[in-house]
């Protein structure tokens, strides 16, 4: 400040001149208008908070803090601190051009008075009268009309007091105004307040502003540009006009019409000034300053922000406060990393942009923010907090979260993938332009597919479904459609919206807004705390079954997050594409495959991360492998922080039940659904399937299953029957041991070559079909045991007689000549004394055997070959029983082993011993 007298005494005394002047020469105040203002102070308090009495008032006045010259002219920069404590930067009075009360102009301190403070050099520092006026004018002309406070209550807010809203605080506030008042000229109160107003940009005061917003000294607005000026401290950030033009215009026009109020300009006036929208006024971009360098500052600008929102009228810059984050060094480190090198991620170019969000799960507290891959650009757009379209990660908080939520569906809900329009006729696509039939909600949501999606949300409701997001600080205004199901929202949703949207599916159903300060800390030591209360926002059976469903679409093989997925965490999250308008691509020459927008949104049980990539510019497409960046981010963020933490998984709640669901549909598995086609999911209790599946029955077990030894042939014959187009398994135990199975068979018979004499057999069979098996049956047979050694080589001799016979009735040689005296053949138990005996028995039991029945002994036979006895024509009868017999017996009878070649012999040993188990 340059100082333009000799003394602050002589200056002081040219203030008060001109006040004497001003105000009809009057003197100063006498200790009797002291009083008469402090009973009147006392009267306003007892009637706007209902205490009275000068005794209350003594009371909260006690510990007011005592003027202080110094106080009133520093302005005192404030600390940022990280969450373990560490001091971090200190932001403050980077831009502060102090000017002294005859350097402003009278345009402007009129704008100011008119705005602030009409009564400003009538009142003592309090002014009943404004008071009762600034409660008509809010109710009147709009809230924010008036302000209550004077400029001297402001400059001892502004300088001695936090900003508690309590009637203590401002007894403290009256009083320090009226010492103010007895201490200080009225031109010095006024020169000390627009000094210390904030005016966004990291500026303070009126002069600063000037320069910053126009580009010009004071001496040179104006009348619009001084109006704005003056409206600009009641909320400097909504007010800005580089940020928020259109508020900052409603605003302009607002003071405007109160200096016209207040007599300081004509009618005339006022409608040429406010006919100037403030954007024509405004420096533009290329004009304006450069911010200094502050570290994190993506971080540090939402901290300030989120002060600055819930206490406007603290001045981060000039408080002196200490701002206690959520930040976390380590991981803040590395997200700058990834951001501005290209050593963890490689971005296709350096205008392909990310906003990244890290939460911690549990608290909602915000540990790490990548706001723009532009490190020079202070407080510039942070793309954590920019809303963009959220594509299909907008599908667990506004379609099955709800869903789950109030239709109290499971994981296993069957909703179908099929062609569908929307009420308005517009046909909804899948991005595979296909459909997959009914499917489980687990399914449907972990592919990404659109219509399951657009279904959910029409059986819940758009009502239920706008309430549900919001309830998760999604903050939607506008009204919710059928498309809203696929990220269709109008004014899209943040990062750091999606990020604490997510982070309440990993916390049980409590919702914590996302926050990046912890406490505010003043000078005095009074402190603030930051922490949003935590709300539920679902019931926990919701959450968990979207939290186990999104666990499948990273892991899952048919999940659309697999590339997001870290091996060994238990990891859920959801993938997001926005699409271009068939005109956006045609307009903007699009090539296929691009799309505007990337998202991934994941969380565990102690960290959730939301990222967002693509251009400022929607018009520039994300195409090929730059799609997986939002992936790829994620997962190199999530693997960073989750490094050396046990990470729990989301744990099932006592709302939720286990069940066994039969795929494809919404029933429970019978007991005689296969494995392969058994789910196990999710379902709320007391909604739990009351349906069992009829898909699979059991099998009906084969009939008539009989073991025959057919001795001739030296086998077993099995037989069932059964009408079941399946396989029939077998097993076989030898003489009561263990089961050894045998090979299945689609047949209803089966075959075992050359059982053990004497051994008794047991057959089990069943039948199995699509995985699923019927009750075992049994049979059993016994194998007879040689008498003697004859009855061994008689048995032998008859299976070579077989066999010859065979070869010859396959010939068709001397078949009647053969058969004429065969009239019992291959009996040998009936062989002794016949003398026509045509038995094919072993010729060593052939006593008397006039007519043996083989061809090699035919030279005495009993009969002549012509003559046919009455009793041979049965043996012909019962020898055409034997030949219908042969090709049933063709697969089993060979040549004798004697007659066989060694060769055949060992191919014949080697095949039974690979096809029959071993006793």
């Amino acid at each position: 400040m340059t100082e333009n007298y000799s003394s602050r005494e002589e200056r002081r005394r040219q203030q008060e001149s001109a006040k004497q002047k001003r105000n009809g020469n009057k003197k100063k105040m006498s200790k009797g208008s002291l009083l008469k203002t402090t009973l009147l102070v006392i009267l306003a308090l007892a009637i706007i908070a209902g205490v009275g009495g000068a005794a209350t008032f003594a009371y909260m006045v006690k510990d007011t803090p005592k003027l202080d010259a110094a106080t009133l002219k520093a302005s005192i920069p404030s600390e940022i601190y990280s969450l373990d404590g560490t001091f971090v930067t200190e932001i403050g009075t980077q831009k502060l051009d102090y000017v002294d009360y005859e350097n402003i102009p009278e345009l402007v301190r009129n704008a100011v008075i008119a705005t602030e403070d009409s009564r400003f050099f009538k009142h003592h520092g309090i002014d009943p009268i404004r008071l009762v006026g600034a409660v008509i004018a809010n109710v009147t002309d709009g809230f924010g009309a008036e302000g209550g406070s004077t400029i001297t209550q402001q400059v001892a807010k502004m300088h001695f007091l936090t900003f508690e809203k309590t009637i203590s605080r401002k007894a403290q506030e009256a009083w320090l105004a009226i010492q103010l008042e007895r201490n200080y000229t009225k031109e010095e109160i006024f020169e000390l307040y627009v000094n210390k107003v904030f005016m966004s940009q990291r500026a303070t005061g009126i002069a600063t502003a000037s320069k910053i917003y126009f580009g010009k000294e004071l001496k040179d607005l104006t009348l619009p540009e001084a109006a704005l000026i003056a409206g600009m401290p009641q909320s400097p950030n909504n007010y800005n006009p580089f940020n928020h033009p259109e508020n900052a215009n409603n605003r302009k026009n607002v003071v405007l019409s109160l200096m016209h109020k207040h007599g300081f300009i004509s009618e005339t006036e006022m409608k040429e000034a406010q006919a100037i929208h403030i954007s024509d006024l405004a420096l533009k971009e290329e004009d304006r300053q450069q911010e200094t360098d502050i570290p994190y500052d993506p971080f540090i600008g939402l901290a300030i922000k989120e002060i600055e929102k819930k206490y406007p009228e603290i001045n981060v810059y000039s408080d002196g406060l200490k701002i206690y984050t959520t930040l976390d060094l380590n991981a803040q480190d590395h997200v700058d990393k990834m951001m501005y090198t290209d050593e963890v991620i490689e971005f296709p170019d350096d205008k392909f942009q990310a906003g990244i969000t890290l939460l911690d799960t549990k608290t909602g507290e915000i540990r790490a923010i990548g706001g723009s891959r532009d490190k020079e650009l202070d407080f510039g757009l942070n793309y954590a907090d920019f809303p963009r379209q959220p594509g299909s990660t907008i599908k667990p908080v506004l379609d099955y979260g709800p869903a789950i939520e109030h239709l109290k569906w499971g994981t296993y809900q069957t909703i179908v993938d099929e062609p569908y329009k929307y009420s308005t006729g517009q046909t909804v696509n899948n991005w595979d332009m296909r459909h997959m039939g009914a499917m489980s909600i687990r399914e449907a949501l972990a592919r990404s597919r659109n219509i399951p999606a657009v279904k959910a949300l029409k059986e819940v409701g758009t009502d239920r479904a706008k309430e549900f997001a919001n309830g998760l600080g999604l903050d939607l205004d506008e009204e919710i459609y059928e498309a809203s199901a696929l990220g269709g929202l109008e004014d899209g949703v943040s990062s750091l919206q999606m990020a604490g949207a997510f982070s309440a599916f990993g916390n049980n159903g409590y919702y914590t807004k996302p926050h990046a300060v912890k406490e505010v800390v003043f000078r005095d030591g009074t402190k603030i705390n930051m922490k949003p209360e935590t709300e539920v926002a679902m019931s926990d059976y919701t959450a968990f079954m979207i939290s186990d469903i999104l666990k499948s679409a990273v892991s899952a093989p048919y999940g659309t997050g697999r590339a997001a997925n870290v091996p060994g965490h238990h990891i859920a999250g959801k993938t997001g594409t926005t699409n271009y308008s068939s005109d956006k691509k045609r307009e903007h020459k699009i090539p296929s495959g691009g799309v505007p927008d990337i998202w991934f949104v994941g969380y565990n049980t102690n960290y959730t991360i939301s990222v967002w990539t693509g251009y400022e510019k929607l018009h520039t497409p994300i195409v090929g492998s730059d799609q997986q960046l939002a992936r790829k981010i994620f997962k190199e963020l999530m693997t960073h922080v989750s490094e050396g933490k046990e990470t729990a998984d989301f744990t099932m709640p006592n709302s939720v039940q286990r069940v066994k669901i039969e795929k494809g549909t919404a029933k429970l598995a019978s007991d005689y659904t296969p494995n392969d086609q058994v789910a196990y999911e999710y379902a709320v209790k007391g909604h739990v399937p009351n349906e069992v599946s009829q898909k699979f029955k059991k099998l009906e077990a084969p009939s008539g299953f009989s073991a025959q030894y057919d001795q001739g042939a030296n086998e077993v014959r099995l037989s069932w029957s059964s009408s079941i187009e399946g396989s029939y398994n077998l097993s076989v135990s030898v003489n009561g041991g263990a089961d050894q199975s045998l090979p299945s068979t689609s047949e209803n018979g089966y075959r075992m070559a050359s059982p053990q004499p004497g051994a008794t057999y047991t057959f089990k069979l069943s039948v199995s079909k699509d995985g699923r098996q019927s009750d075992a049956v049994t049979a059993s047979v016994q194998i007879p045991g040689p008498e003697n050694e004859n009855e061994a080589e008689d048995q032998d001799q008859q299976n070579e007689d077989q066999d010859q016979n065979s070869e010859n009735n396959e010939q068709g040689e001397n078949n009647e000549q053969k058969n004429e005296n065969n009239g019992n053949n291959g009996n040998p138990g009936n062989n002794e004394n016949n003398g026509n005996n045509g038995n094919n028995g072993n010729p060593g039991n052939n006593e008397n055997n006039g007519n043996n029945g083989n061809p090699g002994n035919n030279g005495n036979n009993g009969k002549p070959n012509n003559e046919k006895p009455d009793a041979n024509r049965e043996d012909d009868d019962a020898d055409e029983d034997v030949e219908q017999e042969q090709p049933e017996q063709g697969d089993v009878n060979q040549p004798s082993p004697n007659q066989q070649p060694q060769q055949q012999q060992q191919q014949q040993q080697q095949q039974e011993t690979e096809e029959q188990p071993q006793p």
